[in-house]
């Protein structure tokens, strides 16, 4: 079996939450170089990647409350103007992934999955599949979905991740944000953390600074950690992307920074 990572662009890292539709470019771009150069030295990775919609999408779902659900006219156009937002900044992140030479193909959660209650009931795995198979790097993003219960709502990167590692059953998941890792109180790393440790280490977790619809840091490991009780083989990174090397360093096995979690 080809190892397969998911790796994670945090919105809040690929743009600036405190600015709408503000990206930043030039972190893009070397994020871009180190996932070249990690495919280099490790040829026979897989990597599905995914990215946040930062100050993008979240600046738009906020004005229309996407993510409690759509209905309406004025809604269903918020809607439309969320999942346009998204598309923004995907266009700009695989476009500068193929100016790097990463074969990235974009895959929108809009036309692949369905929810119901703000759940994945179904997801179109098949283009995701082959693009793993051809050597490309499918990419995956934050974006409007349709829902059964609620009309539409938003999926977020960590939701889709969260689905598709149950089918696909990767190695690892990197989550890459700008804090070192998950902060305790004192702004220290911690470490590692596992299910059983969670309730120690939950009073330090906040929410997202900027605008973020979809959860702060808490709701993140939560996520994680559910998922790890699914999968108890999984191991989940959230590392700073700001510290150069980090990604080429996570995807090559010379880790020794941020946040590891994993089962007890």
């Amino acid at each position: 079996m080809r190892p397969l990572y998911f790796v994670k662009l945090g919105g809040s890292l690929i743009t600036d939450k405190q600015r709408e539709a503000t990206a930043r470019p030039a972190l893009i771009r070397q994020l871009a170089e180190e996932l070249r150069q990690a495919r280099l030295a490790r040829p026979e990775l897989q990597v599905l990647l995914g990215h946040g919609s930062g100050s993008f999408g979240h600046w738009e779902a906020q004005r229309y409350h996407t993510r409690a659900g759509v209905s309406g006219a004025e809604a269903w156009t918020g809607f439309a103007r969320v999942g346009a937002a998204a598309a923004r900044l995907n266009r700009l992140v695989t476009d500068t992934f193929i100016n790097a030479g990463v074969p990235v193909v974009s895959l929108p959660p809009s036309t692949a999955a369905i929810t119901e209650e703000g759940r994945v009931v179904s997801y179109s795995l098949e283009p995701l599949e082959r693009a793993l198979s051809a050597g490309l790097v499918p990419m995956v993003f934050g974006d409007v979905v349709f829902d059964r219960a609620r009309g539409g709502g938003i999926l977020s990167t960590e939701d889709v991740f969260v689905y598709l590692a149950q089918q696909l059953q990767p190695q690892a998941i990197i989550l890459l944000a700008n804090a070192l890792g998950v902060l305790d109180q004192q702004g220290r790393v911690i470490p590692e953390i596992t299910p059983a440790r969670f309730a120690d280490i939950e009073p330090a977790l906040g929410g997202s600074s900027g605008v973020d619809v979809t959860g702060g840091m808490r709701d993140k490991v939560l996520q994680m950690l559910h998922l790890i009780q699914l999968l108890p083989e999984l191991h989940v990174w959230i590392l700073s992307g700001r510290v150069p090397g980090i990604l080429f360093r996570a995807l090559t096995g010379n880790l020794t920074e941020g946040t590891h979690l994993h089962a007890d």
